[in-house]
């Protein structure tokens, strides 16, 4: 038997509609998962390129940031004839200032989304695997910002490092319960996220020097950490962030 094989599960992908989202439910697809996009806006490229692979693509339409959206994802998730056992928490925003200047509208945007909206549907999914008695796995997505400070992104920092604490007590509370709850922190990624940065010649120049791997992350290269977190040849890790950032955290 393949431990990585995901054939006959159902994974919800938050933010599906490009960047890593996409990336992940497109490689939990090619390892045999039908995926639940979720999303506020048209996933089409992402569903048809989950259904080139040949698995099933539901699509759910939502703005994480709204109070009850993750009650609401489940029962469209449910409706949608899916029985989730695998969720990827990876809708996010960021906002930039410096921490004199940064307003409370940003602040606030940037927890609901990044770490109350994921705390809630880790809540809202790990209850339907319980009832359901099933097992599964939660993957989060965390950030070099879950280990590091950064410069100019204080709730983007505060919110990647409160979605490390969660994710493992979240491990702690429902491991013997047959949930997996882990993370993946990617590095710099060539996303929507990181155009300003890209765009700062100086600060990309300073970005690059420091990665080991002598190149930008792309949207792809977290898809194998998701599929092995995913899957049963990670039944026995719990707990762990695990980093794919190129080196970046070990120079």
């Amino acid at each position: 038997m393949n431990p990585f094989d995901l054939s006959g599960r159902w994974a919800i992908v938050t933010g599906a509609n490009t960047g890593i989202g996409q990336a992940i439910a497109v490689g939990l697809a090619k390892a045999g998962a039908d995926i639940v996009g979720v999303g506020r806006s048209a996933m089409t490229d992402t569903e048809m390129q989950v259904k080139a692979t040949g698995r099933m693509f539901a699509a759910v339409s939502a703005d994480l940031s709204q109070t009850g959206s993750a009650a609401r994802v489940m029962t469209a998730a449910l409706d949608a004839g899916a029985t989730p056992d695998i969720l990827v928490n990876n809708a996010g925003i960021i906002r930039r200032a410096d921490s004199l200047d940064f307003t409370e509208e940003d602040w606030d945007a940037v927890l609901d989304t990044n770490l109350k909206s994921v705390f809630f549907l880790c809540q809202a999914f790990a209850k339907a695997a319980f009832a359901a008695e099933r097992k599964a796995k939660i993957i989060n997505i965390a950030s070099m910002l879950s280990f590091q400070g950064g410069i100019r992104v204080p709730s983007y920092t505060a919110a990647k490092s409160g979605l490390a604490g969660i994710t493992k007590l979240l491990a702690n509370e429902w491991a013997a319960r047959g949930i997996n709850v882990n993370a993946v922190a990617p590095g710099y990624v060539e996303t929507n996220n990181t155009t300003a940065l890209r765009a700062d010649a100086e600060r990309s120049a300073d970005i690059l020097k420091r990665i080991p791997a002598g190149r930008w992350a792309r949207p792809e290269d977290m898809a194998g950490a998701a599929v092995f977190l995913a899957s049963a040849a990670s039944d026995y890790v719990h707990g762990a962030i695990l980093p794919v950032d190129g080196g970046w955290l070990a120079r």
